[in-house]
């Protein structure tokens, strides 16, 4: 055989380059999930498998919700998810539904968290797709989130608001009070109301109907409430309106009468606030019970006037310090109960020490729900300002309406 010239030998040369470059570019630009067991972006792209994966967050992202993260599956059903805390490893528990189309986290999950998710489907024909994603969740200073009262499944009395207080200032009021809708069995109107932009209080127009129950729908995951700030609950709270009672205190004469229902059920003894440290005026609702607290007039701006480690059957009124409260001290000193305020604007119930015994005051710490209504009238001092506790009854209906937003 001839051996090839050097022209040859340098055409065959440069023919095999090509050859060896042709194959570096294949490899290099080949689809990474072409085996079915990879896929970025939270979707899976296998080309031998129908099933379509889609993970909500998608792969390198930040600001995921904290509610709604989860994985569906098109055209197949999932058979494998997994999902871990990114760094630790730790598992995050979470549920395939019965129907193998969708996966989601059994609990909410953590804000500024970085997790990672691993996701494996077949194809109505047995072919894998699988689809990862390493996100992170929306973190807690680019987030909000309402604490809010009453609980779900409680059981309320009458004038017991919804309230709402954020952890961040909301600029956009509208947008947060339109995505928190509160309805009621009974049917009546419900409005919201803004003090200040941290605190959204709803009510209706009069106190709730006794028996009804009240639904509050929360939906603020992804909500902007402020520049850069964004919502992340989602939930749906209802609570029960028990019997209705509104509790009358007259500090003319130093008397409260319970009327339930409509019914008069009890009249009692009271002391309300001395001259010096009048009781407000006005519906209060009683947000709190103790059986026994701790009262230290330093917290209130009295000084060491008094310090009582173990006031009994406590109801908070007003966050101010207000309470309705038993005194086992009373006696000491000053007439019977009825006769004479002898407070620091709380109104007291006779009561003995440690909370035990047959009392005015265990009897009405017995029969209150917080949500009762106890109105003060014939006081020196002023009105209670309605955002003084969850005292937005002392509101007109056309007041509390001017303060809604949406």
């Amino acid at each position: 055989m001839r051996t090839p010239d050097i022209a040859t030998r340098r055409v065959l040369g440069a023919c095999a380059a090509l050859v060896v470059g042709a194959l570096t570019l294949t490899a290099c630009g080949g689809d990474a999930s072409a085996t079915g067991e990879d896929g970025k972006n939270g979707k899976g792209s296998a080309r031998n498998s129908s099933a379509d994966i889609v993970i909500s967050a998608k792969d390198g992202s930040t600001g995921a919700s904290i509610n709604a993260t989860g994985v569906k599956v098109g055209d197949g059903r999932l058979t494998d998810v997994r999902m871990t805390v990114a760094g630790s490893g730790q598992a995050v528990p979470g549920t395939i539904s019965a129907d193998g189309h969708s996966w989601k986290p059994k609990q909410q999950l953590e804000r500024g968290t970085k997790y990672r998710i691993a996701a494996t489907a077949k194809d109505g024909e047995g072919r894998t797709a699988a689809a990862n994603s390493i996100f992170t969740t929306v973190s807690s200073s680019n987030s909000f989130i309402g604490t809010y009262t009453p609980d779900n499944g409680t059981t309320v009395g009458a004038g017991m608001p919804v309230s709402f207080t954020f952890d961040k200032s909301i600029t956009d009021r509208k947008a947060v009070q339109s995505h928190i809708a509160v309805s009621s069995s009974s049917g009546q109107q419900v409005v919201g109301h803004w003090f200040g932009d941290r605190r959204l209080d709803f009510r209706p127009q009069e106190y709730w109907k006794a028996g009804s129950r009240v639904t509050m729908k929360i939906d603020l995951d992804g909500v902007q409430g402020a520049s850069g700030v964004y919502g992340v609950q989602k939930k749906t709270v209802t609570f029960t309106v028990g019997r209705s009672q509104v509790s009358t205190v007259d500090v003319n004469t130093q008397t409260m009468t319970v009327v339930r229902d409509g019914r008069t059920v009890k009249t009692l003894p009271i002391s309300a606030g001395s001259p010096q440290h009048t009781t407000y005026n006005g519906q209060m609702v009683i947000s709190e019970k103790f059986v026994q607290t701790r009262m230290n007039g330093s917290t209130v701006g009295f000084g060491g006037e008094y310090d009582i480690s173990d006031v009994p059957h406590a109801m908070r009124l007003t966050s101010s310090g207000t309470f309705i409260h038993g005194n086992y001290w009373y006696n000491k000193g000053n007439p019977p109960f009825g006769r004479e305020g002898t407070s620091h604007g709380c109104v007291g119930l006779a009561d003995v020490q440690g909370a035990q015994g047959d009392t005015t005051a265990k009897w009405f710490y017995d029969n209150s729900l917080v949500g009762d209504v106890v109105v003060v009238k014939n006081s020196p001092d002023k009105t209670v300002a309605p955002d003084n506790g969850l005292n937005g009854w002392n509101l007109s209906w056309s007041d509390w309406t001017a303060g809604s937003a949406a």
